[in-house]
């Protein structure tokens, strides 16, 4: 299914992403040296999530769109710079009354949704007085001043709101990576700081063995040279190194046949490399690592071959690629025990961060605390007046009882009997 693995990697490819009627064009495969090789069945292929907050509201807008014939017709035309100028988002005003009324049901619940989480993250704060309105305005994927019409401007917006945020989710994620090895670090170091100097020096040569025994692994190939790739031609195809062939090697990883190769089927050649670092089974090896490192190995191979930088390798770029000194001869790959994430400033900077943060927390939990004993505290005296009152009840429903008028402050009769 091209059309959904193209626009749900890089949307500005969203011409595409919908021409799912289209076949790709077949690549011969010198059947002397390929034997049994079984084509991908035709069955649906589940596009891997965006990791975008709006990612099923994208979805279910591409779904739609895919099902009227004008606007297919048209993306058959268009090229990449028509739709990332809004060009192509013109002709939404020409799609079927059905097409327009599904979209437009799509964009009311979607608004619908993003108001609900805003008034979830308002009431966690007590701030229910906030313009739920203005606070659409953060979120640029949709236009939230017609809130109940699906419009050209909804779709060029969701494209071009796609394209930057799936630009930015590598970064992000390297982001996060040296946030998560800071943190590592900080916890290790604060649970050396509980313990008493034998314990401390047990923990530290322990660290250092596993370090050692982690780093002590097989040479990693370069990602996308030729040892790389006849690595993987020989134990995952199972055929012969001496037969290496790029052109058949492509069709073979083409998994989906849409005549390229996109980042998943990328990082999937990598995994037979990964497995000489990493192995879940070991405590020193770090799988959030591992996906590190299989995202700089795609990140590396896309900067080399892609050439015209829309995150999807055809079979012409690949073979030049092939055609490079580079792809012969690489230089030695450095893996991830090789470098350093971070420098000591950046950890201390980090947690100071962290510092400040927890002093926030306990500083909203000192008040939580207060609040809740102020409640308690109202709470008993409310109970007290409560049984105060029951009591009286009671007194004057045992007077009642006996006769005995009811009585002032002063114990005076309220109500004197007529003679």
């Amino acid at each position: 299914m091209r059309w959904r693995t193209v626009l749900l990697q890089y949307c500005i490819l969203l011409v595409t992403c919908l021409l799912t009627a289209l076949q790709a064009v077949p690549i011969d495969i010198d059947k002397t040296k390929v034997q049994n090789i079984h084509p991908v069945e035709s069955a649906k292929i589940e596009p891997p999530d965006t990791g975008l907050y709006y990612d099923e509201y994208l979805r279910q807008v591409i779904d739609v769109l895919e099902t009227d014939q004008h606007f297919r017709e048209k993306l058959q035309k268009a090229d990449v710079e028509e739709i990332k100028s809004g060009k192509l988002s013109k002709e939404l005003d020409l799609v079927s009354h059905h097409v327009r009324t599904k979209l437009d049901e799509l964009k009311r619940q979607e608004v619908g949704r993003l108001r609900m989480l805003i008034k979830a993250k308002l009431d966690s704060f007590q701030d229910i007085g906030m313009d739920h309105q203005a606070l659409l305005k953060q979120f640029d994927h949709l236009n939230h001043l017609n809130p109940d019409k699906f419009e050209s401007t909804d779709l060029d917006m969701l494209i071009k709101a796609a394209t930057s945020d799936l630009e930015d989710y590598d970064k992000t994620r390297h982001e996060e990576f040296k946030k998560y090895e800071m943190m590592k670090e900080h916890e290790r170091r604060e649970y050396l700081k509980t313990l008493n100097e034998e314990k401390r020096k047990e923990e530290e040569s322990k660290f250092e063995e596993m370090k050692k025994k982690h780093e002590n692994h097989p040479k990693v190939n370069h990602p996308g040279s030729k040892d790389q790739l006849k690595e993987v031609w020989e134990e995952t195809d199972g055929l012969d190194p001496d037969d290496f062939d790029p052109k058949t090697f492509f069709k073979l990883h083409d998994v989906n046949s849409d005549g390229f190769l996109d980042e998943q089927e990328l990082e999937a050649l990598f995994t037979k490399e990964l497995e000489k670092v990493y192995d879940p089974k070991n405590e020193e090896d770090d799988m959030v690592e591992m996906e590190e490192e299989r995202l700089r190995m795609r990140e590396h191979v896309m900067s080399e071959v892609d050439i015209n930088k829309d995150r999807l390798v055809t079979l012409e770029e690949f073979l030049k690629a092939t055609e490079k000194k580079e792809f012969l001869e690489p230089d030695s790959w450095e893996t991830l025990d090789q470098q350093q994430f971070f420098t000591e400033e950046e950890l201390k900077e980090y947690e100071n961060v962290i510092a400040l943060q927890e002093s926030e927390l306990k500083k909203r939990a000192d008040e939580l605390q207060k609040q809740k004993e102020e409640l308690q505290r109202q709470h008993d005296q409310l109970e007290a007046q409560k049984l105060e009152y029951h009591q009286v009840i009671q007194q004057m429903e045992q007077k009642k009882l006996q006769g005995i008028p009811p009585s002032g402050p002063t114990g005076e009769l309220k109500f004197k009997p007529h003679i």
